[in-house]
């Protein structure tokens, strides 16, 4: 599982990652290993403080670990500690046309509402390195919300460019 960062101020979001990462950890028959990643270079994609993410991004790290994450049968890190994160992205990037980008209702509905000058790449780009993020580890697994299937769907199509 690549886990999104944990927004502390938002406890709603928090329970049900928590519920989810306890089926993640003790209810599945593990194969290879769960992976609990902080996506801290998908928070950057929109407005932060610097400093405040830095320390949410370590506070996340061991939240996981707090809530019962049991690190002899999971990997928990933050994805800006694995350089092959933004690595994979650039190649990925490279292959992915800017139509399949253009079509995210996601990025459409934070331009809009912030405005496409106040938009950055990162947001518009946030799928590849979504994709990248699943690639990484061959995840069978994607816990993620309704929001995101766009870009699972669009992980798909990339896989299938990058690789024929």
């Amino acid at each position: 599982a690549i886990r999104q960062w944990v927004d502390f101020q938002n406890t709603g979001k928090f329970a049900g990652v928590e519920e989810d990462e306890e089926d993640m950890d003790e209810n599945v028959e593990v194969v290879n290993e769960n992976l609990f990643c902080v996506v801290d270079l998908h928070a950057i994609t929109m407005p932060h403080d610097p400093k405040e993410l830095s320390e949410s991004t370590l506070a996340s790290a061991a939240l996981y670990i707090a809530a019962g994450i049991d690190p002899t049968r999971s990997r928990v890190f933050v994805q800006s500690h694995v350089p092959a994160h933004s690595e994979l992205a650039w190649l990925l990037n490279c292959a992915t046309p800017m139509n399949w980008l253009e079509r995210m209702i996601q990025f459409k509905d934070k331009a809009k509402k912030q405005g496409t000058d106040k938009v950055g790449v990162g947001l518009f780009t946030y799928p590849v390195l979504m994709a990248a993020d699943i690639l990484l580890y061959q995840a069978d697994r994607v816990p993620v919300g309704e929001d995101q299937r766009q870009h699972l769907e669009l992980a798909r199509d990339i896989t299938r460019r990058f690789n024929d």
